[in-house]
């Protein structure tokens, strides 16, 4: 989420995870498989190897990201997902992007609008919102856990863009292609990570008062709890306070 506070964000990220683990662990599922469709090995497969770190950091049984693997890779046997991407407006126009894997494009496009439609948004058409978003590398590391000059070194020497000091954490941005490099050199330097994504990141954002947030942050949570929605992203800035309630 774009917001005020990222560690506030990435704080309730987590806790999303938590509490919804079993279908968060079904969503990286898929992600799994429709990467390894372009090969087995994560070494050699980029994609794939995005999503096996995803899966790691959601702590998903290391047998189960095996299984989803082969699936993929044609020796399970396993479903076919689409990849779709759905663009829309929420409350306050704020501009939602949705990242989609089904097996049945007609029920989920329906359950999509109907979820825009009920909590103030509305579906929009192709290419009205994704060009408002760029691709990025986003790595946190808590400010406690590295020093920011050493930080800003290594990271800048890895590829990364910036580094920004957010407070409570450090906030690393990298063009995807530097995405693992940044990271490899992480975890070589052995600086943990509190949070690492490859996130649409929006050009401008949406202030919003706490109760247009708030509403914003409902309408996300429910495409969060929306079995094919892979990824939400979207421009609003969101108070801490909204987030907290």
């Amino acid at each position: 989420m774009a917001g005020h506070s990222h560690w506030a964000n990435i704080k309730h990220k987590k806790a999303r995870v938590d509490a919804k683990r079993a279908k968060v662990w079904g969503k990286i599922a898929k992600k799994i498989m429709v990467a390894a469709k372009g090969g087995s090995d994560p070494t050699d497969n980029l994609a794939l190897r995005y999503v096996i770190d995803e899966a790691k950091a959601a702590n998903m049984p290391k047998g189960t990201i095996e299984n989803a693997v082969a699936k993929g890779a044609g020796e399970l046997g396993g479903q076919t997902f689409e990849e779709i991407v759905y663009e829309g407006y929420g409350p306050n126009g704020v501009a939602i992007l949705l990242e989609i894997l089904t097996d049945n494009r007609n029920r989920t496009a329906g359950e999509i609008r109907n979820l825009f439609d009920r909590n103030g948004g509305n579906l929009a058409t192709s290419g009205s919102v994704a060009f408002q978003f760029q691709k990025k590398g986003i790595i946190a590391v808590e400010t406690d856990k590295a020093e920011e000059e050493q930080l800003m070194e290594l990271a800048l020497e890895a590829g990364a863009e910036d580094v920004v000091n957010e407070g409570e954490i450090y906030e690393i941005v990298t063009e995807p292609s530097a995405y693992v490099p940044v990271k490899d050199a992480l975890a070589a330097a052995d600086i943990e990570v509190a949070d690492a994504e490859l996130k649409n990141v929006p050009d401008t954002t949406v202030e919003l008062d706490i109760e247009s947030a708030k509403k914003v942050v409902k309408l996300i949570d429910l495409f969060d709890d929306q079995d094919d929605v892979q990824t939400v992203s979207h421009n609003a800035e969101i108070p801490e306070e909204a987030l907290a309630s």
